[in-house]
């Protein structure tokens, strides 16, 4: 997928050495189906709900923006959606498969960058992609890693041991195992932690160019709001488990044009769900 990646930036799937499933005509008929979809899915931790009757479409291609305050359900989401947690109720479906029915489905065609990004200290960022690689199913291990490491600028990394990388490095080197499969749909839970300044604005370069060159749908959970504005095509809010609010950047600008930031925006909204529910039910858009 990555060949020839510093040259072109753009890869070549016909000389790709990444299993070649999901075939071509898979991913057309992908295509044709939402990306992410959850209808009515809520979940709870023995009698505490925490994901509230969530109805959720994104499709193919987006960078979406997953908001919300400490607690409010984001990570129990992704945790769904990424097939580690079962709902309780509901039903989500990434690519038009089942999380529950069509676990490996699923898994075949995400992947995923954790809060907390946990790799093998004592092996390589080479070893540990090759590792996880083979674990994915990709035919070549060896190439894909030389691959993505390239793509991403990553290959002054490949032969230092994991455990001596800065939090930054070790975050790039997420990401490369996170895509060394090719997915479809990237996942990536609070990306910007433990991040500098620098090291934010490599993510943001990063997850433009796997969405703009790749065509990869990038699903984040983020408190970085002003990162959203600059990245993410679409945002949804969620507030005590509810979905309150999902529109895209330009439309939420548009709907609020006396607040000056989306941070505003988004302080606007969480008051809003705090002081009524069912008064912020309608601005759930599709």
């Amino acid at each position: 997928m990555f060949e020839n990646a510093r040259a072109s930036r753009v890869p070549n799937r016909e000389t790709s050495t990444v299993n070649p499933s999901p075939s071509n005509d898979e991913h057309e008929d992908q295509a044709r189906v939402p990306a992410v979809e959850l209808r009515q899915l809520s979940h709870r931790y023995d009698h505490e709900l925490v994901v509230r009757d969530i109805d959720l479409r994104i499709e193919p291609g987006e960078v979406f923006g997953f908001l919300g305050h400490n607690g409010a359900g984001k990570t129990t989401v992704v945790n769904i959606l990424t097939t580690l947690l079962r709902p309780t109720a509901g039903t989500a479906l990434v690519c038009g498969f089942d999380v529950v029915s069509a676990r490996d489905g699923v898994t075949r065609r995400i992947g995923y960058l954790p809060a907390d990004v946990r790799m093998y200290p004592h092996l390589t960022a080479r070893e540990n992609l090759e590792f996880f690689a083979a674990l994915s199913g990709v035919a070549d291990p060896r190439s894909a890693t030389a691959e993505t490491l390239g793509y991403l600028d990553c290959e002054e990394y490949a032969d230092r041991r994991v455990g001596s990388f800065s939090t930054g490095m070790r975050q790039r080197i997420g990401i490369a195992q996170a895509i060394v499969h090719r997915p479809q749909v990237l996942f990536l839970d609070e990306p910007t932690t433990g991040l500098d300044p620098v090291g934010v604005r490599q993510l943001r370069d990063t997850i433009g160019r796997l969405n703009r060159e790749l065509g990869m749908t990038v699903f984040m959970n983020t408190h970085l709001l002003s990162e959203v504005s600059k990245v993410c095509t679409t945002i949804g809010v969620l507030n005590h488990g509810e979905l309150i609010y999902k529109d895209s950047i330009d439309a939420t600008n548009e709907r609020f044009p006396d607040e000056a930031s989306l941070e505003d925006i988004y302080l606007r909204m969480e008051d809003h769900g705090n002081g009524s529910r069912d008064a912020t039910a309608g601005a759930v858009s599709s």
